[in-house]
């Protein structure tokens, strides 16, 4: 016997339950899904945040010119600025430090051995450092591509200065034969003859250029070197 469809009143029933049901399911599923959206908007931003950081070089010091300059981010960025000025002046008088001193240029002859690559990029960063520092440090407030320049300028130099000084003092006069070290004891003790004001003007002149034959093909000074010398020797020769 067939069965006849129809409505049976126990649907009706089930029908007001499930309706029930979802009156309380649809407003949580929709704090539910609210919640999933915000979560997925910030983790983003928190990536890009940590990108952020690690794009960062250490020991970086940066030069820029944030949009819409206050006054306290000038000065910001004229500090930034003065660290990198000091950082070159420092460097700067390191060298120094050698040329003045030619007793501590021959214990480390590397640093103006020419064919060394070391000492040739030390030499080079120095010269294009020097190049685009500035003349008026506040020019680069309003120039951002050139404070840019110099502050890489200043990076390289530093670093190579670092790198060629290592090597020098570690090599020292090692990579001179035997003989070779030996005349560069010997001019290193006749140049703090010809330094010497107490020595006579002529045996500090004939001290010097016994000092300059020793080293002829060896160590090759530095013309501030030789010209502080030089002008010592002289002014107490025409004095």
């Amino acid at each position: 016997m067939r069965r006849e469809s129809g409505w049976h009143p126990g649907h009706v029933g089930l029908l007001f339950r499930l309706a029930e049901l979802l009156i309380v399911i649809l407003p949580l599923a929709g704090i539910v899904i609210g919640a999933l959206k915000a979560f997925r908007a910030k983790k983003p931003r928190a990536a890009e945040s940590q990108d952020d950081g690690r794009e960062l070089p250490r020991h970086h010091v940066e030069v820029t010119e944030p949009p819409g300059r206050t006054g306290s981010n000038q000065a910001a960025q004229w500090r930034s600025l003065r660290r990198v000025l000091d950082e070159h002046s420092r460097t700067d008088n390191r060298w120094l430090d050698y040329e003045l001193d030619f007793a501590k240029l021959l214990d480390f002859p590397l640093m103006t051995d020419m064919r060394n690559p070391l000492t040739i990029g030390f030499h080079k960063a120095k010269l294009r450092a020097d190049f685009l520092r500035p003349v008026n440090a506040e020019d680069l407030l309003d120039d951002r591509e050139a404070a840019a320049q110099y502050l890489s300028a200043v990076e390289e130099y530093v670093t190579a200065f670092n790198v060629a000084e290592a090597e020098a003092i570690l090599r020292r006069r090692n990579d001179f034969s035997l003989d070779g070290q030996h005349r560069i004891a010997r001019a290193q003790n006749l140049l703090r003859v010809a330094s010497d004001s107490a020595a006579a003007p002529q045996e500090r002149q004939n001290a010097y250029d016994l000092a300059c034959k020793e080293l002829d093909g060896l160590v090759v000074l530095p013309s501030t070197t030789q010209a502080s010398i030089e002008r010592g020797i002289s002014g107490q020769i025409e004095g």
